[in-house]
């Protein structure tokens, strides 16, 4: 497990190096003129060039994808701190305040619940998918009462992107603590200020 967690790492370090800059399409583009999440200082960040070639509907699916797992991680970095402070909604708080081991003791109905729930989840969103006019990421429909033109809105849509970004960085650095030094609370980091 730590080996695929080093290596997990290792692989994300290459986030941090330079864009490599060179002639791209003009699909590309002009996809990036007009999308949500473009931001400085880093502005459209493809290191590993995984937009090379890309139609718009596939850029579409991995802005699904990247709004999708950015909630997860915003969910997962709250669960987090809730569990690591000792609140548990369920199984009247039987379960290690460590989210790691936690998740290993839940009992099999609890994983089930799990993923069922999940499975709705994401059953629905295919539904919604279906809708004319969708946007990624727009499960609730707000693309019909506003659009980005809207400088509010669009800024809201910047500041989702950006914060599931940072909670995925987040949500790998606690898991890498607990694994690696057990630490999972407030002192997590209490390692490294020895």
């Amino acid at each position: 497990m730590k080996t695929a967690i080093v290596a997990s790492l290792v692989a994300s370090a290459a986030a941090f190096a330079p864009a490599q800059t060179g002639k791209s399409t003009t699909q590309i583009n002009a996809w990036i003129n007009d999308q949500v999440g473009i931001t400085p200082p880093v502005g459209f960040f493809d290191p590993l060039g995984l937009s090379n070639g890309k139609d718009e509907a596939t850029m579409k699916y991995y802005r699904e994808a990247e709004l999708k797992h950015g909630r997860v991680a915003m969910a997962a970095c709250l669960g987090w701190y809730l569990n690591a402070g000792g609140v548990h909604p369920a199984f009247n708080s039987a379960l290690s305040n460590d989210p790691l081991k936690a998740m290993v003791e839940l009992p099999p109905v609890g994983w089930v619940q799990f993923v069922l729930g999940c499975g709705a989840i994401e059953w629905l969103a295919q539904q919604i998918k279906e809708r004319p006019g969708y946007n990624p990421g727009d499960l609730l429909g707000a693309a019909y009462w506003v659009d980005n033109s809207d400088e509010g809105w669009v800024q809201y849509q910047n500041k989702e992107l950006n914060n599931g970004r940072l909670a995925m960085l987040a949500i790998t650095g606690m898991i890498y603590q607990d694994v690696f030094t057990g630490e999972y609370g407030d002192m997590m980091y209490r390692q490294l200020v020895r």
